[in-house]
């Protein structure tokens, strides 16, 4: 059924007709200048008049009333019947139909209706909202742009006496602010005279920072609450715990006490994802990892002592350098030391033996950056010394894959949390690396001279796109990286994926063909020490032998000399021969037993007839 609208409109109402001509200009009154009125009137001058073109509007205010929702359940139940028909028989339902559509009230409804129905159909099929336009064409290649960054912003430390920026912190909330933390690390070397002062900096305005942090000793590390964008938590030089409070200040709105705190300074904070949004724990050179609660930061809650031993000895522990925490692995951290092994621990374990569960070791110096991947959390990044390694948890005897060895010493690292197979580096030679895994594994795929200067820390924004750096004179530079290294690339993280797991997969190969190694030459060494074993046994039976039969030979000689003695004293009428023989003493006795086959069957004779029965 087609639907036809004629708008319809009477000739009258449209009003009468213009017609128009051209025709001559008319005069139609003509006033003449008086001069004497001009008597009458002050000439004023200067003159000012205000003119305002635009409408002159007041401003008011209005509440309109409140409108209230409310959610509420609908429970459907299949009605319209009538009492006296079942709805669950078919027959009955199907004969009242038929009785229904009979009747002549119901054609007319229906014919009505229908009719608006279709009205409100067309109306809705006038635009189709899920239309896709240029669908059939084919897409347009879009050439990958290259890798490149550019400077955005530098900020200064505005201190005459120039210190190290030794950390940087987003503010959680748009990422428009800057929390950096200055400090001297040259043990007993600060200038005198340096300030303690710490500063938050907003990106659009790099002249001046905007909020000062007073702490009672440089800070060394300083970090944003990501539950509350108010708070910052610092670890200080001395080893103490600070806690600020933008919306009261500057100064320090929560300080652990000195006897509680770290005894060497605090390269680690880092805030857990808890309910209160209130605990963090924190990790310094002298071994310790403390668990705090800024509501009572006096004293911390849990200590876990860095001891690989187990013995939970602190003159044996191990300096922490740096810390991770994943919240999806809420019981797991882990800790970088300064001999270079990556400490994983448990911390929910019973006792503090317990909670050290496994090592990594494969660093020269101490680990700057530990930090895990933020879309394969299996897979961390360390940096130290001169290289950067990445590491997989299932296997703990090598990392899976590692850069070059630099000639520059290697300051800070971290995983872009927008592409899984791109990180970024710092030197210390004022040089920012970002690698590319998919696009290169030997070499950077950038590699950017920030400054003259040494770079300290490094911090990447949570869209990928800003990149900061510290230097060593306190000078912090804000980079703008291009969109190929800060967009996720088609199918990445499947590729990233495969990558990791074959080198996972290449390094348990290798650590079996050692272990098999290892075992054959332990076999070998022991088969040797077997064999000079049973050298030195066989040296030994012979000797054994010798000296048994030596033994033997004595205990014989000596029996048949006591014997023979014996016998001589029994004797009744000893010879003359035999007495003299008595008194050569034994050398007679041994030529006798000497001569004893010599001497024959006389000598037996007379024996037997001098010795009694």
């Amino acid at each position: 059924m087609e639907i036809v609208y004629v708008y319809v409109k009477k000739r009258s109402e449209f009003g009468k007709q213009c017609n128009f001509s051209d025709r001559q200009a008319e005069l139609n009154i003509d006033i003449p200048p008086n001069p004497e009125l001009s008597t009458l009137y002050v000439e004023r001058n200067p003159v000012d008049t205000g003119i305002q073109c635009s409408a002159s509007m007041s401003e008011h205010e209005a509440n309109t009333e409140r409108f209230e929702m409310e959610s509420c359940g609908v429970n459907h139940v299949e009605g319209g019947w009538p009492k006296d028909v079942n709805p669950q028989e078919l027959e009955q339902t199907i004969r009242f139909r038929k009785k229904v559509e009979k009747d002549e009230n119901y054609i007319n409804a229906v014919m009505q209706l229908g009719s608006i129905m279709e009205h409100c159909i067309k109306q809705n099929n006038a635009i189709d909202i899920y239309e896709e336009y240029f669908d059939d064409e084919d897409g347009v290649e879009v050439t990958e742009e290259a890798p490149s960054a550019k400077t955005i912003n530098v900020f200064r430390d505005p201190q005459e006496i120039k210190r190290a920026a030794t950390h940087l912190s987003w503010h959680p909330d748009g990422n428009r602010k800057l929390a950096i933390a200055y400090s001297c690390l040259n043990f007993q070397r600060a200038p005198l005279g340096m300030s303690h002062e710490s500063y938050i900096w907003d990106l659009e305005n790099p002249n001046r920072p905007e909020i000062v942090l007073k702490p009672p000793s440089p800070l060394v590390t300083l970090e944003y609450n990501p539950k509350d964008s108010h708070v910052l938590l610092g670890g200080c030089y001395n080893g103490q715990i600070a806690c600020w409070d933008t919306r009261k200040g500057s100064l320090v709105a929560e300080l652990s006490t000195i006897e509680f705190s770290h005894r060497d300074p605090v390269y680690g904070t880092i805030w857990l994802q808890s309910k209160t949004g209130t605990e963090c724990f924190s990790a310094s050179t002298d071994g310790q990892v403390m668990w705090w609660d800024i509501r009572k930061i006096s004293e911390p809650t849990e200590v876990v002592i860095m001891d690989i031993s187990r013995k939970e000895q602190l003159e044996n522990a191990l300096g922490a350098i740096s810390l991770e925490f994943e919240s999806t692995l809420p019981t797991k951290f882990m800790v970088g030391t300064e001999q270079g092994i990556v400490v994983s621990c448990n911390r929910k374990a019973k006792t503090s033996a317990e909670k050290i569960v496994c090592t990594f070791s494969g660093h020269h110096g101490p680990i700057y950056a530990l930090q895990r991947n933020p879309f394969y959390p299996k897979n961390f990044l360390t940096v130290g010394d001169w290289t950067a390694r990445i590491w997989s948890e299932d296997s703990r005897e090598s990392s899976i894959m590692w850069t070059r060895y630099h000639m520059a010493y290697l300051s800070d690292g971290a995983w872009s949390p927008v592409r899984p197979a791109v990180f970024f580096t710092t030197k210390m030679d004022g040089t920012l690396d970002i690698w590319d895994l998919v696009f290169k594994q030997c070499d950077p795929a950038l590699s950017l001279k920030v400054c003259d200067e040494a770079l300290f820390c490094l911090r990447v924004q949570d869209t990928g796109c800003l990149i900061a750096c510290g230097s060593q004179l306190g000078t912090t530079t804000l980079l703008e990286v291009s969109s190929s290294l800060s967009t996720l690339q088609r199918n990445e993280k499947n590729i990233a994926s495969s990558i990791f797991e074959r080198e996972t997969r290449r390094e348990k190969i290798l650590e079996a063909r050692h272990r098999e190694m290892r075992l054959k030459e332990k076999g070998k060494a022991e088969g040797k020490d077997d064999d000079q074993k049973d050298e030195e046994m066989a040296l030994d039976l012979d000797e054994l032998v010798a000296k048994a039969e030596e033994e033997f030979f004595e205990v014989i000689f000596a029996e048949l000399k006591k014997k023979e003695a014996e016998a001589l004293k029994k004797k009744a009428k000893p010879k003359k021969k035999l007495s003299l023989e008595i008194e050569d003493g034994e050398e007679v006795l041994e030529d006798h037993v000497g001569e004893e086959e010599e001497v024959g069957e006389d000598a037996g004779e007379e024996r037997e007839e001098d010795l009694p029965t």
